[in-house]
């Protein structure tokens, strides 16, 4: 008897600590300002969604939102959309998400590389004397034509410029078709693309940019749970017989579920 309510006061007890730690915890990108950038998915403009995940977050978090994504925008487009925020609001923001790469795989962007390689000459320290040799040496590559290329080209712009400001990565979500006319007919992600690469590759290279530049990725193509190539996914988008590209309300709802935790994880400022 004694045993069986020492074991309920200690459980009571558990739940009143949990509860006073809960209400202490404050999410780390409560009223923070934060730049958004990427494509017809983060769009304002697009109509697939009312509420977007951004959206979400500002009603859950009170962040204030600048939002410069563009529809059927690519990695290329990141430059345009980071001078409209220097040019808008300069260094008053705290953080920066990038959610971008589907239409870089629909379009069949090259896969590229992340360095070019030469042989340079440098000098380094040896038995407490100096000396000169050759040695390979890799610098990012920049090819504007390749899709590592133009993330290096953007993440090294973003870093030059607010070495100071947390930078984000968010990879591509799964994809099934978007049927909008003749001229805008996208297959599934089980169809590879013209350049005889899947989604995947492009979301496996949104990973290694993480490492590749010292920024955080969030990896939403596994942890966000949306698979439209199931029918049973088909209520999180827009349209089950011609759009399971978008997300509609209830799958914005789902990803900003799952930023909502995983965010908890991450300083927003420094």
């Amino acid at each position: 008897m004694l045993r069986k309510k020492f074991i309920m006061l200690a459980a009571a007890l558990i739940v009143v600590a949990l509860s006073t730690a809960a209400e202490y915890i404050v999410h780390p990108w409560q009223g923070k300002k934060v730049a958004y950038f990427g494509d017809s998915i983060t769009d304002p403009r697009n109509k697939a969604a009312d509420s977007k995940y951004w959206s979400c977050l500002e009603e859950w978090l009170g962040i204030t939102p600048y939002v410069y994504a563009k529809s059927g925008r690519m990695w290329d487009d990141i430059p345009r959309q980071m001078s409209l925020l220097k040019e808008e609001h300069g260094d008053d923001f705290d953080a920066i998400l990038i959610f971008m790469g589907t239409n870089d795989y629909n379009n069949a962007v090259p896969l590229g590389r992340w360095y070019e390689e030469k042989m340079d000459t440098v000098t380094y320290g040896h038995q407490y004397q100096k000396r000169t040799e050759d040695r390979m040496r890799r610098v990012p590559s920049m090819d504007k034509d390749t899709y590592r290329g133009r993330i290096n080209i953007a993440l090294d712009s973003l870093k030059r410029t607010w070495p100071g400001k947390q930078i984000v990565l968010l990879t591509p979500i799964h994809r099934s078709g978007f049927y909008a006319n003749d001229k805008n007919w996208q297959v599934p992600e089980d169809y590879a693309n013209r350049c005889g690469e899947y989604l995947d590759a492009y979301v496996e290279a949104v990973r290694e940019a993480g490492k590749v530049w010292a920024v955080p990725v969030i990896d939403l193509n596994s942890l966000c749970g949306l698979y439209p190539l199931m029918d049973g996914y088909a209520g999180y988008f827009h349209n089950a017989a011609s759009d399971r590209l978008h997300p509609n309300n209830a799958g914005h709802e789902r990803m900003a579920r799952t930023l909502y935790y995983q965010l908890l994880a991450l300083p927003c400022t420094f």
